[in-house]
């Protein structure tokens, strides 16, 4: 399956694994590259730049496909220098570049001269279009449905895909909402030239979180998440756990971020990645969930979504079209 986004990132499907705070790791970067995917890791699960470059060492170790690596901007409280870890991305002979957060243009230049491909993920169709005059090579554009953080204006990616592809002259990946073929078939024929899929590849028997959390994802409907943060203007999508809800209460009741701090703190949601404990802490989950509903290998997962996608489109939409 060829489009512009396979080209210009030598992959083989045009499926990318989006960045996922302590779930992109060497290991599944790798497995998603391997499989023809784009992996991608994410800098800033790594605590310090010297943990960056031993993760990006033992990728390139267990892959020779092109991998990325993730640098999201602005969205934690605690004080990083983000120059350090460009530095070392600039430094290790990455090839792509996934950013998030605020704007990029701050490592343009230094991206630009390490010949870095830059993918930057963005909720709105005017940041996308300044995120292109900057240079960036592929917009991710997140809908309403994704995990993590789908901005403050709530428009789903049945409206927000095609709105993108056709203000855009850079491909565009479809992000939210997207775990089949059937999505990656929509995505393509909505003007998209790829999907980017966090929570179908949480669900992966080479994610590195627990087999509990894999196995709620796996039951999960379409009613379970939930969004918070919101009264913050920093919305959030998670798993509609104890917590979710509890910060939800507090919010509605007008409590600032210090009341809900200690509900959704690092080392809880820690506790619940690697103990399975599904009510331990908050966990970032988007609407796709509802669709999974096995766990295999990343090679399994992106061979069915294609062969999925490419019967859709030759097979139902063009006996569709032949039809009198």
């Amino acid at each position: 399956m060829k489009t512009r986004l396979t080209e210009l990132l030598g992959i083989e499907a045009p499926i990318i694994c989006g960045g996922m705070m302590r779930v992109g790791t060497a290991d599944l970067a790798a497995a998603v590259s391997n499989a023809g995917g784009l992996g991608v890791m994410t800098a800033l699960t790594q605590k310090t730049p010297k943990g960056l470059h031993d993760e990006i060492e033992r990728c390139k170790s267990t892959t020779d496909r092109p991998f990325g690596v993730n640098l999201t901007v602005g969205v934690v409280a605690t004080k990083i220098d983000y120059d350090e870890y460009v530095d070392v991305i600039t430094q290790s002979g990455v090839k792509i570049v996934e950013t998030a957060g605020r704007s990029p243009e701050p490592f343009m230049e230094r991206f630009k001269a390490a010949g870095i491909k830059v993918i930057h993920k963005c909720v709105t169709v005017r940041h996308s279009l300044a995120a292109e005059r900057l240079g960036v090579d592929v917009i991710s554009i997140d809908g309403f449905e994704c995990a993590g953080h789908p901005g403050e204006h709530d428009v789903g990616g049945l409206v927000l895909f095609p709105a993108a592809a056709r203000a855009l002259k850079v491909p565009v990946v479809a992000s939210g909402g997207i775990a089949d073929g059937n999505g990656l078939a929509a995505a393509l024929a909505l003007g998209c030239d790829g999907v980017n899929m966090g929570t179908r590849f949480m669900a992966t028997k080479e994610a590195p979180i627990h087999d509990g959390i894999k196995q709620k994802i796996v039951e999960m409907d379409e009613n379970q998440t939930q969004l918070i943060f919101r009264s913050y203007r920093n919305t959030a999508r998670v798993y509609k756990n104890s917590v979710a809800m509890k910060v939800a209460e507090i919010e509605a009741a007008g409590g600032g971020f210090e009341q809900v701090h200690e509900y959704v703190s690092g080392a809880n949601q820690e506790k619940a990645w690697s103990t399975g404990d599904i009510e331990a802490g908050m966990i970032t989950a988007g609407l796709s969930g509802a669709l999974v509903s096995d766990i295999p290998t990343c090679q399994e997962l992106i061979r069915t979504i294609v062969e999925d996608a490419e019967n859709i489109i030759r097979h139902r939409l063009a006996g569709m079209a032949g039809r009198a």
